[in-house]
């Protein structure tokens, strides 16, 4: 649901904007051009709020960043729950995560990469708010696919010998690689077989 925040205007009377969509809006510009590329009047420009309206809001730019990229989390965790639906099996749910992630990083899509991972190599180092997302979105994302992967391992899914923690780890950093590989426009038929293969190796 959109939130509303209203502002003096320079008249006295209220302003209300949506703040969802001016933070859609900044996240976009943040994930094509990064942090350190954004500058004020770009996101001035995209969240279409004066000066004073952004800063009433979110504090400063880094205050609208850290709000862009809780955004982008937040979105990435809903579809990968969805992705994993318990209403299915196992297998079929980390297959079409997987799946996903060959989407994403193909064509189009893997030109612009992952904002998550541009933050990480970005900024993650010398910020510490940015840090802790990024570190609790990593260990969220590890522990629904080690969930899913016990899930795999209880309905004989799993291959012999596969152990459901270090196998969510290696899948995490297989398919955060992607997002930067895909960067370089790989044939998508290269990445699909690269995914098939570590399936088959998973699940015997």
């Amino acid at each position: 649901m959109a939130q509303y925040t209203s502002l003096p205007s320079p008249r006295g009377r209220p302003r209300s904007f949506d703040i969802d969509a001016a933070i859609k809006r900044a996240m976009d510009v943040f994930w094509s051009s990064g942090y350190h590329g954004t500058s004020l009047p770009d996101l001035l420009e995209a969240t279409r709020l004066s000066r004073g309206s952004l800063y009433a809001a979110f504090g400063d730019k880094h205050g609208l960043f850290l709000r862009a990229l809780d955004r982008y989390i937040e979105d990435a965790l809903a579809r990968l729950d969805a992705e994993l639906d318990s209403s299915r099996s196992a297998l079929a749910g980390l297959r079409a995560c997987l799946a996903g992630y060959v989407d994403r990083t193909s064509g189009v899509n893997g030109k612009r990469g992952c904002l998550v991972v541009a933050t990480t190599m970005e900024l993650s180092a010398q910020d510490s708010e940015v840090n802790y997302r990024i570190a609790k979105f990593f260990r969220t994302f590890e522990a629904r696919l080690t969930a899913a992967l016990t899930r795999a391992q209880e309905t004989g899914e799993l291959a012999e010998g596969v152990e459901p923690a270090s196998a969510a780890r290696l899948l995490v950093c297989l398919v955060e690689g992607l997002r930067v590989v895909g960067k370089t426009s790989p044939a998508r038929a290269t990445t699909q077989a690269m995914v098939e293969t570590l399936l088959d190796r998973l699940t015997g």
